[in-house]
């Protein structure tokens, strides 16, 4: 397998080397690191979260963006797909390092993680762990990266400090709204690992979620997000199955539309439960649609929808 790391080590040194094209902003962290900055301090936009996205993916991936008409509504929309989803979204752009010292902490994605097998578990299922001497990971954060979490995540990754590349995203900007809705595969692979589903049988994957506008107010902002992968996300993946009435059945249950709270705009379920993630049905992280298609016996199972209605009042249109 090749090494998502040295893949992404190449598009993170194109964001350094092309910082202007992608209004991005580049320093050299206290601890050695490199900062990639997206959005705190930088303008970014569409290009950045294209690239980011392509990063969180390990760069085993491609992503462009299209204009999708909603029912009326027309939105930027992220396409992405991948034929190595079990490493590309659950060994890299799953957030799965909650990175935390005295004066720092950021939930990580990426390829860095498939070094310091963060969780372990998720690298023993899946059957990978990367071997690199360079280092790279996404940081939902605000603030920029301190020398102690400089010096944990390199230590964790086995890496030297100035090796370590971190690209940093927020949900404020263009670009961390274009890498949230690019997360739209890893939401369904994510959803049929949670139900039982080898994702080693996933083949390839494919997936489309509007790109939401950013709001003044984070939390409107953070419930657009979720709802542009609840109510505009669909999703597609190429399996290898033996039973497809087993596979029917469980495809029935992965939807966001399972969700005791589908419906309700994301921001208002967020209020509800006072922005504790924990408190959330695990069915709220799903894509609004998904299918799959049977390698071994040609059938297709689909279920959930696009639901327009929300999505028109997620954005004031209703």
């Amino acid at each position: 397998m090749v090494s998502v790391n040295r893949l992404a080590y190449k598009l993170a040194r194109r964001l350094v080397e092309e910082n202007r094209r992608f209004r991005v902003k580049v320093e050299t962290a206290d601890g050695g690191a490199t900062v990639i900055d997206t959005g705190i301090e930088a303008v970014g936009g569409y290009e950045a979260g294209l690239m980011i996205t392509k990063i969180a993916m390990g760069g085993l991936c491609d992503v462009y963006i299209s204009m999708v008409d909603y029912g009326g509504v027309v939105l930027p929309t992220i396409n992405v797909y991948t034929d190595h989803p079990a490493v590309s979204l659950l060994g890299c752009q799953l957030a799965g390092w909650n990175v935390k010292t005295e004066d720092f902490r950021a939930m990580a994605s990426g390829p860095g993680r498939a070094l310091a097998l963060k969780p372990k578990k998720v690298y023993e299922k899946i059957g990978y762990k990367d071997e690199s001497d360079v280092a790279v990971l996404l940081l939902e954060t605000e603030k920029y990266p301190t020398k102690s979490a400089v010096e944990l995540i390199s230590e964790k990754c086995g890496v030297k400090p100035e090796n370590l590349y971190l690209v940093l995203t927020t949900t404020r900007s263009i670009a961390g709204s274009t890498q949230v809705s690019g997360r739209i595969v890893e939401t369904g692979l994510y959803r049929l690992d949670f139900l039982g589903f080898d994702p080693k049988l996933v083949v390839s994957g494919v997936g489309y979620a509007p790109i939401m506008p950013v709001h003044p107010d984070e939390g409107v902002t953070l419930g657009r997000e979720e709802d542009a992968l609840i109510y505009g996300g669909s999703t597609s993946f190429i399996v290898e199955y033996e039973d497809d009435q087993a596979l029917k059945d469980l495809i029935a249950k992965a939807p966001a539309t399972t969700s005791s709270f589908y419906g309700k705009p994301s921001y208002q379920v967020l209020k509800s439960v006072e922005f504790d993630w924990s408190k959330l049905d695990p069915a709220f992280f799903a894509p609004g649609m998904l299918r799959v298609e049977n390698l071994k016996t040609g059938v297709v199972h689909q279920a959930g929808k696009i639901n327009v209605g929300v999505l028109k009042e997620s954005l004031g249109m209703a």
